[in-house]
């Protein structure tokens, strides 16, 4: 039976791969620091006898004393409010810790998926984002902790590959939403529901006419899945996300109707380095792994409705 180590396996995109790595028969070693990844998460999974939780910080080195197949590097802060709080924590997690993971499936020769991140790219003046475009990114910003350390994180990979010969594959995820996030978290889809829910004014950055492409986390745990799994493409970086592009204004219009709100709309300014357009370019996705998004937007925000919904109601 291989074993899967899923680093951030508690968090919001990790505790969906662990369920589906169960459900396909996997051994899960699901690594959190608690950081923000929470028990409550994972908690239907822990009678599973093929699950472990090892509450470990990756910025130290990793000890398990059995053998390992595969590592799924998902263990960063990803929200800018949270980020920006702990910006020395995430340039340490993305560095230190991707450098002690790779020495980790380097020892146990396992195989080694990073998941990046679709801020590489910055406030893109290429549309839509190829894996070849290099970015536009504020090295010196407030989002340059994660965005800069994720870009550290795919040089330490790429740099270890080349180096030992490790097999390894970069996930570049592109906005994701569902169940298990967490309210507050200062990203938009939990925002708007959040103020959906309770009828408060739905906060609108900008003018609203500012893009993003959503992709549901059920689409995206199938793509990470078959990223890391395919066999002979170590080295290659792979964009996952959805290709259907609406406005921050066109969102907060269908979240208020799925959540049957009253809320009225409140503008402030755009934040700082908030990319003004992001939609992934996903021919490579489609070609070498056969993998494009299922969930429409209405149906993943109608799951993702109900899951803040029941939170509510159960508080």
């Amino acid at each position: 039976m291989n074993t899967c180590i899923v680093a951030g396996g508690a968090g919001f995109i990790g505790s969906h791969l662990c369920r589906s790595l169960l459900e396909k028969g996997y051994r899960v070693i699901c690594v959190d620091s608690f950081a923000t990844g929470t028990e409550k998460n994972v908690h239907n999974l822990v009678d599973n006898s093929r699950f472990k939780i090892k509450k470990h910080d990756i910025r130290e080195p990793l000890m398990i004393n059995e053998p390992v197949q595969y590592v799924f590097h998902l263990a960063s802060r990803a929200s800018p409010v949270d980020y920006q709080k702990h910006a020395l924590e995430t340039l340490e997690t993305n560095a230190f810790g991707t450098r002690l993971l790779l020495t980790f499936a380097l020892e146990k020769n396992a195989r080694f998926l990073f998941a990046s991140t679709s801020e590489v790219y910055g406030d893109p003046e290429e549309h839509p984002q190829k894996e070849s475009y290099w970015g536009n990114v504020n090295p010196i910003g407030i989002r340059s902790c994660y965005d800069e350390g994720k870009r550290f994180g795919e040089s330490l990979v790429m740099t270890m590959h080349r180096e030992t010969g490790l097999d390894v594959r970069i996930a570049r995820i592109f906005n994701t939403y569902g169940p298990n996030m967490t309210a507050g978290d200062g990203r938009v889809i939990p925002n708007f529901i959040t103020q959906a829910l309770a009828n408060k004014p739905l906060t609108i950055y900008g003018d609203g006419s500012q893009t993003r492409s959503l992709c549901y986390v059920g689409d995206l745990v199938v793509g990470l899945e078959t990223l890391m799994f395919k066999d002979n493409i170590s080295g290659e970086v792979v964009n996952l996300g959805n290709t259907s592009e609406i406005t921050i204004k066109e969102l907060a219009q269908i979240v208020k109707k799925i959540a049957t709100s009253t809320a009225i709309f409140e503008t402030k300014d755009l934040p700082e380095d908030d990319p003004t357009r992001r939609c992934p370019d996903i021919t490579k996705a489609k070609q070498l792994l056969n993998w494009e998004p299922r969930v429409s937007l209405e149906e993943g925000l109608e799951k993702t409705v109900s899951y803040f919904r029941s939170l509510k109601e159960g508080s």
